[in-house]
């Protein structure tokens, strides 16, 4: 399965090359890798628990479930997995925090999001989260600290985590 996975990559070790040449291209990356932080997204939903009206603070809490939840389970496949991450000097937070690639958290949490946007939130806020979802797990791929079958894998988890946190909740 590993040997599948890595030939996989290979074909698509393209996708972070040439992000050096636009610094554009680059902000753009380094800051849509970043909005899929969960730090980020836990003062956010904190501030709009506190300050949104009954609808939002109920939606700021389930996300924030949601992520915590998303969390224990991405920490314990990348602590069974252990696969490490790309070869790259962008992302040392990450890479001394948590050398393992495999799935990516960021691109779990994003999609775990999305569907609870989706499923909670008024439309327009679904279609962003779905829009941006996938944006960070290919902002992650391009910068280079992560392969696309992390991505891939942590989309999954969190279209399933997802899925999960809405049953029980």
């Amino acid at each position: 399965m590993r040997a599948r996975l890595q030939a996989l990559d290979r074909r698509f070790a393209w996708l972070s090359e040439g992000v050096d040449r636009s610094k554009a291209l680059r902000l753009a990356c380094v800051v849509l890798a970043h909005s899929g932080d969960s730090w980020f997204w836990l003062l956010g939903l904190g501030l709009l628990w506190w300050f949104g009206d009954a609808g939002w603070s109920q939606r700021a809490l389930l996300m924030a479930v949601g992520i915590l939840l998303t969390a224990a389970v991405v920490m314990a496949i990348k602590l069974t997995v252990r696969r490490s991450r790309p070869a790259g000097e962008w992302g040392r937070i990450y890479r001394s925090t948590d050398p393992h690639s495999f799935p990516s958290g960021h691109a779990a949490r994003a999609m775990m999001l999305a569907v609870l946007g989706v499923a909670q939130g008024p439309p327009w806020f679904g279609i962003v989260l779905l829009v941006w979802a996938p944006l960070v797990g290919l902002a992650r791929v391009v910068l280079g600290v992560h392969y696309p079958s992390d991505v891939v894998a942590g989309m999954v988890l969190g279209a399933l985590m997802g899925g999960a946190v809405l049953a029980i909740f």
